[in-house]
């Protein structure tokens, strides 16, 4: 069975489940627990169960998408892998320890060398052959291979790495924040590299002049045997290392051609082919270290150390790992907040953009909370540590990006079974090219081997296999960075198709903090304060917005509250307890029409206060209604923004609400919504989505990613507000707004239609390319350091056009 994630809340009624799918993957399963909904009058509760595919970043347990499909991926080549990146630092990405999968384990491995298809390839081949080694999940884009393995096969797994000329490193491998001498030297390798490739450039630059001038071959000869072997050793050793374990990857693919070409005496063009290839890979890694560099970038946001106060009283600097819940920890003006918390002294404002995107500064003062990576202002102030450094908002949301690397987007699905099949056919192509013209038509062996070896470099995929990821990852980093937290690389793909979407009422079009605008005895005048005395009692109890408007307003006028027994949420209706032995109901008019307490006269009163958009609720016992209350929202002034801009974008909007028929049309008229429905249950929001589901469109849902979460697992994407503070909103959704902004719904569209964008003009480019210098190659005009640009060359070009999305 596969492990699971729960985020539940202490409710323990037991509702449905619902499945949630996106581009044919079962994404998640989620069971749900019914107490009441957010506009159903009194709350709605719902625990979770994830199953996801394994992810090398996060510390959660993951497991059911397994890209171990048993073919062998032989394409790509390596991309920093024979010149390792500058910019990546071993200590940023943090490896979550071994965890068992039934009988057996789950291991992350950090592989410093893999970056690229080329060694995924490589890899894939070499485990699969081994019998304890149950499936393999690769993240290229920071270099982590996650293996569910026999509890006894770790050491052969490490091993066979090893045989690889990979240096593996483990959890324990690495202290907190210190990366082991292996993988420093790895990631320090390219700086060593500069100075030799130059010279090798200089080396080879002066063959080629010398076999212009008419010099002697072996001169010639000579400084291309020097200038292939300044730069090309690595190359020739990973070569060896594809062909041993029967990988045409790039590098065997470049050996067999330098050395071809040097055997047809070709040798300032088999030394200038090989520099150019080791400096367009030298390019082409520093280029892949922005996009990773992109995601780097949120660990960064926190201090090292934070200014904690001692036993003593005094304040000392402390490693912010070492910091535990509880502990004060005082901030400066113009510092970053190290941790999550709830300020217990001073006020200031904050500068919450790293997380949120909000382009002002947020008042903070005591009670507020706040959150790593954040920047106090002007003032200074002390806070209650909340969360430990592992587990504040910002560490979920890095979690979140490090998983969503892992899934692959439908385009970069396609790319990966197309370039499967594409190399082979090439190096087939390649092979008949050397064969046939001079065995069946007595061509020149000599021209025709050489159009042979210059295929064998264009029959690479890597252009075409590393466009899709890094495009995805910059997709997403951009949209980290102005507090959009997308799940998965489907999900940023699909949002440009999005057609239908459905918005809760209460917390996303509305503020969510309505306030008492009347209250009205319908029974006996001289029991006011009783009624309300009853009321305050009941909806004291509930966590719902209407419920804590009734409340707060009894408290601000010093009504007392009563002890209440047998207290009941009443899903999507309100609420219902004893008071000294009596049971009363406190609910919407769909509760007290279901307990026949409706009258004519109550009914008028009812329809003028909902036209006015206004939410009531009555106060009833086993008789009759004693009392109503109206509570009024109020509107976000973004919420109208982002339906017009929505409308643009063409996308109709629908409000789904527990609140009456006359409530949700008030509302959406000042707002624009297209439609709206009141008196929705959660069940009934689940059927909407369903039905438009079911009539072709694709549907999304926002709500606050838990009262809502049937119609948001149903829905194709599901867009949960305000998670700045909410684990399971982070958890649950598939795309996270941070804060309360509607506007960030048509900034995802506008990415995800963008990404799509980029996705299409990579692979045209790449397939392009490919595709010009195969015809030249075949009439004859193809040369084999053509081949390198055709190969390199179109990679950093699809590189660079995915790293634009950053700018986003």
């Amino acid at each position: 069975m596969p492990e699971v994630n729960r985020y539940a809340t202490d409710r323990p009624e037991v509702g449905e489940a619902c499945s949630h799918e996106a581009c044919g993957e079962v994404d998640a399963r989620h069971d749900h627990a019914h107490g009441r909904d957010t506009d159903g009058k009194c709350g709605y509760s719902h625990g979770h169960e994830h199953v996801h595919g394994a992810d090398a970043g996060s510390g959660h347990q993951h497991e059911g998408h397994d890209h171990d499909d048993g073919h062998d991926h032989d394409h790509g080549h390596s991309h920093g892998a024979c010149c390792a990146s500058t910019a990546f630092t071993p200590t940023q990405l943090r490896l979550p320890a071994s965890e068992a999968v039934g009988d057996d384990l789950r291991t992350a491995i950090r592989i410093l060398q893999m970056d690229c298809p080329t060694e995924e390839a490589l890899i894939r081949k070499k485990l699969a052959r081994m019998p304890d080694v149950r499936s393999m999940d690769f993240n290229l884009m920071q270099r982590v291979l996650t293996v569910v393995h026999a509890s006894d096969a770790l050491e052969p797994v490490l091993a066979a790495l090893r045989s690889l000329d990979f240096t593996p490193e483990l959890a324990s491998d690495a202290s907190a924040g210190n990366a082991s001498a292996a993988s420093i030297a790895a990631s320090g390798a390219v700086q060593k590299q500069w100075w030799p490739l130059i010279l090798s450039g200089v080396i080879a630059a002066t063959s080629e002049a010398a076999s212009w001038l008419g010099a002697p071959v072996w001169v010639v000869a000579g400084l291309a045997v020097v200038a292939i072997a300044s730069c090309g050793l690595t190359t020739y050793r990973k070569g060896w290392v594809a062909l041993r374990n029967g990988n045409m990857n790039i590098n065997a693919l470049m050996s067999i051609a330098v050395t071809g070409a040097a055997l047809l005496g070709q040798w300032p063009e088999a030394a200038m082919v090989m520099v150019l290839f080791t400096i367009a890979e030298l390019i082409e890694a520093r280029s892949l270290d922005r996009a990773r560099d992109a995601i780097e970038g949120l660990m960064r946001l926190t201090p090292a150390e934070a200014s904690v106060q001692q036993p003593d009283g005094a304040w000392q600097l402390v490693r912010v790992d070492s910091i535990a819940p509880g502990a004060l920890v005082r901030v400066k003006p113009g510092e970053r907040i190290a941790l999550d918390g709830d300020i217990v002294a001073g006020r200031s404002s904050v500068d919450q953009a790293p997380i949120t995107g909000e382009s002002l500064p947020v008042d903070k003062a005591v009670g507020d909370a706040v959150f790593a990576g954040t920047i106090n202002q002007a003032g200074s102030f002390d806070y209650r540590v909340t969360a430990a450094a592992g587990n504040t908002a910002l560490a979920r949301i890095i979690h979140a990006v490090e998983e969503a690397q892992g899934t692959k987007a439908p385009t970069q699905r396609f790319v990966d079974e197309f370039a499967r099949v594409y190399t082979p056919i090439v190096f087939a192509i390649a092979l008949a090219v050397a064969l046939i013209p001079p065995i069946v038509f007595g061509g020149a062996w000599h021209a025709w081997v050489y159009k042979a070896l210059v295929l064998l470099v264009i029959a690479c995929p890597c252009a075409l296999v590393i466009s899709t990821p890094v495009t995805i990852v910059s997709g997403l980093a951009a949209a980290a960075r102005k507090g959009i937290l997308i799940k998965g690389g489907v999900y940023l793909e699909q949002g440009r198709k999005l057609s239908r979407l459905a918005l809760d009422k209460t917390g996303t079009i509305t503020y969510g903090k309505p306030v008492q605008t009347e209250f009205e005895v319908v029974g006996d005048a001289g029991e006011t304060l009783r009624y309300r005395t009853l009321a305050a009692s009941l909806a004291g109890r509930s966590d719902h917005p209407v419920s804590m408007a009734i409340a707060a307003a009894a408290n601000d006028d010093g009504v007392e509250h009563l002890h209440v027994d047998a207290f009941e949420a009443i899903a999507g209706r309100g609420v219902r307890g004893d008071i000294d032995g009596i049971t009363y109901w406190l609910g919407n008019h769909r509760l007290i029409e279901e307990l026949g307490r409706c009258s004519a006269q109550l009914e008028a009163r009812l329809d003028v206060l909902e036209e006015q958009g206004k939410t009531v609720v009555m106060l009833a016992n086993a008789q009759r209604v004693l009392a109503l209350f109206a509570v009024a929202d109020t509107v976000k002034d973004t919420s109208r923004a982002a339906v017009a801009e929505l409308r643009r974008l063409g996308v109709g909007t629908a409000m789904l609400t527990g609140d009456n028929r006359h409530t949700a049309e008030a509302i959406a008229h000042q707002v624009g919504v297209d439609e709206a429905r009141g008196d929705q249950l959660p069940e009934d929001k689940l059927d909407t989505v369903a039905q438009w589901s079911a009539d072709g469109a694709t549907v999304g849902m926002v709500g606050d990613g838990i009262n809502d979460a049937p119609a948001l697992a149903r829905a194709d994407i599901g867009f949960a507000m305000g998670a700045m503070g909410t684990d399971t909103a982070i958890e649950t959704a598939d795309v996270a707004l941070m804060d309360d902004d509607l506007r960030k719904i048509p900034a995802f569209i506008r990415l995800s239609k963008a990404t799509y964008a980029v996705l299409v003009q990579n692979i045209s480019l790449a397939l392009g390319i490919k595709s010009v210098f195969l015809v030249l190659t075949l009439l004859g005009f193809g040369t084999m350091w053509m081949a390198v640009f055709a190969d390199v060359g179109a990679s950093l070009l699809v590189v660079g056009n995915g790293l634009r999305l950053l700018r986003k």
